[in-house]
């Protein structure tokens, strides 16, 4: 059967979505089910199997791109395998001492550092040595290893991480210990720190190369059992992908080939905050930069978008684990349409961070949850339809609602329970607020030139409230604000990044050596690229250089020349620190032109273009009618004092160009935008409707 369909596919906390695009006609269908934390797999394929049945033959889908978090969540609560580590001898001690970092409070005199990934019972010291250039020292003691490796598994290990002084100079010792692990331990994961982070800094190698042991043999698992289950539903595409945390997707098989695991650590905030960049490129009259905000059923992510392009990091804390790989710059809070509200002991309302999820979910589900959440305070304030939650597919229980707000929040209070709803929104909406000022705060960002990007389900709900907060006047809701994540996985391409190492003053560094250095980088990169059925030739390539003052404790990420065309010169490296000194005194405020420079580590990212979703403007003209056509009206409380009547519109029937005031509500399967009484709406050619803030 002819190739039609393209499918991407996001697992969120209570939901799983699914954006079907045909290729032919460039129309997009959405479908919403309920996510299985348990085995989130299966989530994905009751999604494909409503598809299948509403007429989508399963052979002619030929793409299938997947956001999870699953790799996440198992980290978040401490679900990984049993590791074992093998470290230099005489630095068994850097797991423990770290980098002497409190979280950010120094002044903790009870503070305590998470638990050891691999404990020092399951540590071995293995007698080796390389110096800062790779010189070999004291050999690899082999007999070490291969004991080391039967006590560990006789330990019961799963997965064991390998991590070697300057290993990322000389990856040989590391390598030959793999394969004498795999010969006393068959089927046990390997990672080596060669691999998942060939850079300098101990730490941060050792605690990013321990989150990939922990994590690996639960995402190959998870892919395993989803491929097995693709299989049997008919899906026959080799084209199956997982986006990661830069941005980008990398095939099923570079996965589970190992060492990529803590690259998909925000694969699913990551989605959305590429479909806000790639759509800014796209839409002639976007605004380039954005602020979004994707409000789902547990947390809300926040990202930037700059002159179309996401902000992106280098370095990162997760569920206080050091993972230092490029990801896009986010923030997450837990502030989700699940978050659950409380009164605590001190008589304080509060909201989070704990979350209702899929299962039971909020109470106005009706499967059992009894704790009143962000939802059920949204569907007593008159701002979600009971009977047409996802279309009317899922009915929501008003009274349900009503009577946990009351027992769990409203009695404590002693107040109504509009007032008690109100309240849980007023919370959740300046808490949103804040993360977004202080991020923007730590990034240089002025907000007044931004539009908020609201997605997720409950993202529209509470976009203009968190505006109003910010003193930002323009949102732009998309289309399928509910399922934007999904279509993010149909609006990006493969992305590799490749990091080595090697510590030496800029003006040391020949243009040959540098030259050298990043030809080493591209050819693992081509490698890698065909063993996954690609062709390097279809690549762009970007070269970068982390440069850093002399003396500095921290660098900064500078770029060649972008796509890279041609041969590094003399000049190419003057270039380099030019554009150094340029981005320090960006982002820091001052440069030092006079001080002597260092490069730290070559970055190349590889990126091969795979066929994407582009947005269709509609053909200018007026409206068959100014103002659409009310569907009903319904009292909703904005303060949780006095109700106001909301006019009510179907998202599908609007036209492009119509306008309307609020306060109203715009209703569609997928999502609910709240329209405040100082806001008006517009249509815009691309079906985004613009919501401006009007004077009082």
């Amino acid at each position: 059967m002819t190739a039609r369909y393209r499918l991407g596919v996001d697992v969120g906390g209570t939901h799983t979505d699914l954006v079907l695009l045909d290729v032919a006609t460039g129309a997009l269908r959405v479908e919403k089910v309920p996510s299985t934390p348990d085995n989130p797999a299966i989530g994905v394929l009751n999604g494909i199997t409503n598809f299948v049945r509403s007429g989508v033959p399963a052979e002619a889908i030929d793409f299938f791109a997947h956001g999870t978090t699953i790799a996440t969540n198992a980290l978040l609560e401490m679900r990984g395998a049993k590791v074992g580590l093998l470290i230099t001898k005489g630095y068994r001690a850097v797991q423990e001492i770290q980098n002497q970092a409190r979280d950010g409070n120094l002044f903790d005199y009870f503070y305590s550092k998470p638990e050891p990934i691999a404990p020092q019972s399951l540590t071995r010291e293995i007698p080796e040595r390389c110096d800062y250039q790779g010189n070999v020292l004291v050999p690899l003691d082999c007999e070490a290893v291969s004991s080391a490796a039967r006590e560990l598994r006789s330990a019961g290990v799963q997965s064991i991480a390998i991590c070697y002084l300057f290993s990322f100079m000389n990856p040989a010792h590391e390598e030959e210990t793999r394969k004498l692990v795999e010969a006393e331990c068959p089927g046990i994961a390997v990672s080596l720190s060669c691999e998942v982070l060939p850079r300098l800094r101990e730490w941060p190698r050792l605690s990013t190369t321990l989150v990939n042991a922990y994590l690996e043999p639960v995402l190959v698992g998870y892919i395993a059992h989803l491929n097995a289950g693709l299989d049997r539903a008919g899906i026959t595409t080799p084209q199956r992908f997982l986006m990661q945390s830069n941005g980008g997707v990398m095939p099923f098989t570079a996965a589970i080939a190992g060492g990529k695991t803590v690259h998909t650590l925000l694969s699913g905030p990551a989605a959305g905050a590429q479909a806000s960049a790639h759509l800014a490129r796209a839409e002639s009259g976007l605004a380039l930069d954005l602020v979004t905000l994707d409000m789902g059923g547990t947390s809300a992510d926040i990202a930037f978008i700059e002159g179309g392009a996401p902000l992106e990091v280098t370095e990162g804390v997760i569920s206080r684990r050091q993972i230092d790989v490029p990801a896009l710059d986010m923030t997450t809070i837990s502030a989700g349409g699940g978050s659950i509200a409380a009164v605590d002991g001190g008589g304080f309302l509060v909201v989070g961070p704990h979350s209702a999820g899929a299962d039971p979910g909020p109470a106005c589900y009706g499967r059992g949850g009894e704790r009143p959440t962000v939802t059920d305070a949204d569907l007593a304030c008159g701002f979600l339809n009971p009977d047409y939650f996802l279309g009317g597919a899922q009915k929501l229980d008003l009274a349900a609602a009503q009577a946990a707000l009351q027992r769990h929040v409203a009695e404590p209070l002693n107040t109504g329970v509009i007032e008690a709803a109100a309240g849980i929104r007023r919370i959740v909406d300046i808490r949103m607020a804040d993360e977004v000022r202080v991020f923007a705060a730590k990034r240089g960002v002025d907000l007044a030139s931004f539009t908020l990007l609201p997605f997720g389900g409950a993202g529209a709900v509470h976009a203009a409230a968190v505006a109003e907060e910010l003193g930002m006047r323009r949102i732009l809701v998309p289309p399928r604000p509910g399922a934007f994540s999904a279509l993010g996985l149909l609006c990006t391409d493969v992305v590799h990044d490749y990091v080595r190492s090697e510590l030496r003053p800029l003006s040391d560094v020949t243009a040959d050596h540098a030259e050298a250095t990043f030809a080493g980088l591209e050819a693992k990169a081509r490698g890698e690229l065909a063993d996954e059925g690609m062709n390097a030739a279809d690549a762009g390539w970007w070269r970068e250089l982390d440069l850093r003052y002399a003396g500095q404790g921290y660098e900064l990420r500078t770029p060649l020349h972008g796509l890279y065309v041609g041969r590094i010169d003399a000049a190419t490296l003057k270039d380099a620190r030019h554009r150094f000194d340029e981005r320090h005194a960006q982002i820091h405020g001052h440069a030092a032109k006079d001080r002597p420079v260092e490069i730290v580590s070559y970055r190349l990212r590889v990126r091969v273009a795979v066929p994407k979703y582009e947005p269709h403007a509609e053909p200018p003209g007026a409206p068959s009618q100014a103002a659409p056509d009310r569907k009903g009206e319904r009292t909703v409380y904005f303060d949780g004092a006095t109700g106001m009547p909301a006019a009510l519109y179907e998202w599908d029937a609007l036209d492009v160009g119509m306008t309307l005031a609020g306060p109203a509500i715009i209703e569609q399967f997928d999502a609910t935008t709240v329209i405040p009484a100082l806001w008006r709406a517009e249509v815009d050619r691309y079906r985004n409707l613009i919501l401006t803030r009007r004077e009082a």
